[in-house]
């Protein structure tokens, strides 16, 4: 087989070797699936960051609609179950909430209505105690500062994770008491806090700019 040519730009796990040209004009399916199990073979992909690679590949249009179309029949590639499994490692893992997932998927290019179901299995409760549990491990680091300080880090930590400002808020202001703290007393009213993130989208890694 002739020899092939490695990107050395692609991200790790994307070098996938570029196609032949002699090979596509010859068998450009065969050259589609090799690419596609390279990729598949290092990580999961959604079918639209399979397509994006065939096409940067030089693979035609028509060779790679049928390359993934019959991937996707046998399920080697499948869009809600990959948004399905990202939501679980990305939540538990690192404490993501809905919003900054579902910006990930989309990034990724899995279609509306997987990203809707797959988020959808995070209910306001799961979404509520992982806050808390976010805020329960930095709280402590956050002692000896002025309270808006720790407000401001707080909920910071959070919206760059994709909480909303009002779950956010509660959180914290649930945290500080905990430890004794009245935040209306040290005339601070956490209910009328700007959103630190200023209603930012969540960047490509999924979590919020905020301050």
């Amino acid at each position: 087989m002739p020899a092939r040519r490695t990107r050395s730009g692609d991200p790790p796990g994307q070098g996938v070797d570029e196609a032949d040209p002699a090979d596509l004009d010859a068998d450009p399916e065969a050259v589609a699936r090799q690419i596609c199990l390279r990729l598949l073979t290092a990580a999961p992909r959604t079918r639209a960051q399979l397509a994006d690679a065939l096409r940067r590949r030089g693979v035609p249009d028509h060779a790679a609609e049928a390359v993934l179309s019959r991937f996707a029949e046998v399920k080697l590639i499948d869009d809600a179950l990959f948004a399905s499994a990202w939501v679980e490692s990305r939540h538990h893992g690192r404490g993501l909430a809905g919003r900054a997932l579902a910006a990930e998927l989309r990034h990724r290019g899995v279609p509306a209505e997987d990203i809707q179901a797959a988020v959808g299995q995070l209910g306001p409760e799961q979404e509520a105690a992982t806050a808390r549990a976010l805020i329960a491990r930095r709280l402590a680091g956050t002692r000896g500062q002025p309270l808006p300080a720790r407000v401001r880090r707080l909920v910071g930590l959070l919206a760059r994770k994709g909480y909303p400002p009002a779950l956010a808020y509660r959180v914290v202001r649930e945290a500080l008491e905990q430890e004794g703290l009245d935040a209306a007393e040290a005339g601070l009213d956490l209910s009328d806090a700007p959103d630190p993130a200023q209603d930012g989208e969540p960047g490509q890694d999924g979590e919020l700019s905020a301050w």
